[in-house]
């Protein structure tokens, strides 16, 4: 499942001055036509948004395969900040020894955070064969994304 709010993309973008045909030309010509400024985020927008958002389509996903929320064994979220996790496992009723985060031990790692906190689940033995596995990212324009599947 996918959704965006265009008109949240105020809260977290990084701005682009220069040239509007960023893809035509050899590379060199257009970096020299312009350039993305920092990333800014109104961190309290974003955080209202992401906790009624991922659980939204952690379950549009879950319906899409035929699943409920008690199905899930582990849920695997963009590591923004623990309070994010938690109040989008608390909205899904999902209790926390189910919640796979690694946050504390190397913050926000943006669009890696979910690979990186799968990969070492596994490797721990966290995350067996035959687990359901639900997974949401979310980030800049406002945009979320989930994908449940079973792990083999």
């Amino acid at each position: 499942a996918i959704d965006s709010d265009g008109a949240g993309g105020k809260c977290l973008r990084a701005g682009f001055s220069g040239a509007s045909d960023k893809a035509g030309g050899p590379l060199a010509q257009r970096e020299s036509e312009g350039k993305y400024s920092n990333i800014s985020m109104s961190g309290q927008d974003v955080f209202k948004w992401a906790v009624r958002a991922v659980p939204q389509v952690v379950r549009q996903s879950l319906d899409q395969a035929d699943l409920t929320v008690d199905d899930v064994d582990w849920l695997v979220l963009h590591q923004a900040n623990k309070r994010i996790l938690a109040s989008a496992a608390d909205r899904l009723k999902i209790p926390s020894e189910k919640i796979i985060t690694n946050i504390s031990r190397y913050g926000n790692t943006s669009a890696g955070s979910i690979p990186l906190a799968l990969d070492e689940a596994v490797r721990s033995g966290q995350i067996k064969s035959g687990d359901i596995i639900a997974t949401a990212g979310f980030g800049a324009g406002l945009t979320c994304a989930s994908a449940v599947f079973y792990w083999d």
